[in-house]
């Protein structure tokens, strides 16, 4: 009982500060808002009706197409994201470029072949190595969770194909993807230590649809390279049903290239600061994308997202005091774009105020997280007013991550917050061919385009020190 009136009166402040002043009677009417409030008020209710963010997320999906580091995607990108800049007014544009060796999914095909023959829905892992020419025909061995492969005894796995079958958990805040991404990312090597010819796994995924879901995967140094692909859910389900009645054979092959002398590119642009413009904000979404899709949640949308939110304080007659940089980072998927980025700009760290990435599709936000010490600051106080109306509460506990495309800045010592997304669906779709524009809401888009836009001039337009808050 007390934890509920506790939460009624929470309720009760909450809806006070969110009410006009003069409604909240004498006492709080006396309470001034804080001079960014009028702003970031109105920045918002803009963002709910403002489109920018679902024509660039369309023109990506539409005009580019997928957006594979190495692919001729991909280099349209690079050219799409220094026009948009420009169209939509950003100065001091950059296009940085690192070097990536880029990898190519060739034909690709894997088949039961016995007890009976069944086509199965499958797709290479990048990064994965292909098959010899005539193909991997092999006996498998199921493990229905990823600690029982870890648990199989070397030698235990030769001359067989390893399947992991485990499911991923449906979870709100995404943290079934964390669990179950393991065994993609580390089950080839795993299957190889232990004498495996090759390997499939489960798609990461919380659809049970045939569609299988990519991803990036990676090998042990010192351990061999053996060709790895994740099935479809229902044909997951079904070869653990087969082999749990008797012998399962399947016929697996891949033809993947890889280019070694290949290069991917960061590409930003800033919204410069009217008088501290050295301070800088670092946000954006990464360009690339795996190729099966036209890579719409991930992450067409967080780069719409970021560069609408953006462009609207740009469009301001005056610019908050700090810079917003707008980052598309050109190679998440593959990995590499964070850390040259953080390479690039070390000797500039110190002037990051503050990252993040909108890297989790465009389904609505549900919460935001500052960093560490920083939720209490004064120059706060107006957020969980401004965020009330768009249903967003600021959470008490402090952002632990920032994107993946942040996390070396972060570990360099950049602070960093984050917007968290409903990720209910978000693992139905992406690394998989439904990852298209129709999947993205136009509504709960303006959504995080207006909680975007509200953070970043909150932050922007103030003083806040979160490295002196933090310690």
């Amino acid at each position: 009982m007390r934890r509920q009136l506790l939460a009624l009166a929470a309720g009760f402040a909450l809806l006070a500060n969110s009410l006009p002043a003069a409604a909240q009677g004498p006492a709080l009417a006396q309470t001034p808002r804080q001079p960014t409030y009028e702003t970031a008020a109105a920045l918002r209710d803009k963002a709910l009706q403002d489109d920018t963010a679902w024509k660039l997320t369309e023109s990506l999906t539409t005009d580019i197409g997928h957006r594979l580091v190495g692919s001729p995607g991909m280099a349209r990108a690079k050219d799409w994201a220094v026009k948009t800049f420009e169209d939509l007014g950003f100065t001091n544009i950059k296009v940085e470029e690192f070097p990536k060796p880029s990898w190519t999914r060739g034909a690709e095909s894997a088949s039961i072949v016995a007890p009976y023959e069944w086509s199965l829905a499958m797709i290479g892992l990048g990064g994965s190595v292909p098959t010899p020419a005539k193909g991997i025909e092999a006996e498998i061995v199921v493990f229905p969770a990823y600690a029982d492969l870890l648990a199989a005894p070397e030698g235990s796995l030769k001359g067989k194909i390893a399947v992991v079958t485990a499911p991923m958990t449906r979870t709100l805040d995404g943290a079934g993807y964390s669990a179950a991404g393991i065994a993609r990312r580390s089950g080839p090597s795993e299957a190889a230590k232990r004498g495996a010819v090759a390997y499939l796994v489960r798609s990461i995924s919380t659809s049970d649809l045939r569609s299988p879901h990519t991803g990036g995967t990676s090998y042990a140094e010192g351990v061999p390279k053996i060709p790895a692909a994740a099935i479809g859910v229902p044909d997951a389900e079904l070869i653990e049903k087969l082999a749990a009645k008797g012998p399962v054979k399947i016929k697996l092959n891949m033809a993947s290239t890889v280019n070694e002398k290949a290069v991917a590119w960061n590409i930003s642009g800033d919204i410069v600061g009217s008088s501290r413009p050295e301070e800088v904000i670092i946000i954006g979404g990464h360009l690339d994308s795996w190729d099966v899709g036209t890579g719409a949640i991930d992450d067409a949308s967080g780069i719409g997202i970021t560069t609408a939110a953006a462009k609207l304080i740009g469009d301001l007659p005056r610019h908050p005091a700090r810079t917003i940089r707008v980052v598309m980072w050109g190679s998440e998927e593959r990995g590499g774009s964070g850390d040259a980025f953080e390479r690039m700009h070390r000797d500039n760290l110190a002037n990051f105020v503050v990252a993040s990435e909108s890297d989790l599709g465009a389904d609505s936000i549900y919460a935001l997280m500052l960093p560490k010490g920083s939720v209490r600051a004064p120059q706060f106080a107006d957020l969980p007013a401004l965020m009330a109306p768009l249903k967003i509460m600021v959470s008490r506990d402090p952002a632990l991550f920032g994107g993946a495309d942040t996390s070396e800045i972060q570990a360099a010592g950049v602070p960093v917050f984050n917007l968290r997304q409903s990720a209910l669906r978000y693992f139905d779709l992406h690394h998989s061919p439904d990852d298209t524009l129709d999947k993205v809401d136009p509504i709960q888009l303006k959504q995080n385009v207006a909680a975007w836009v509200v953070v970043l001039w909150v932050i922007a337009d103030s003083d806040i020190d979160f490295r002196a808050l933090a310690k």
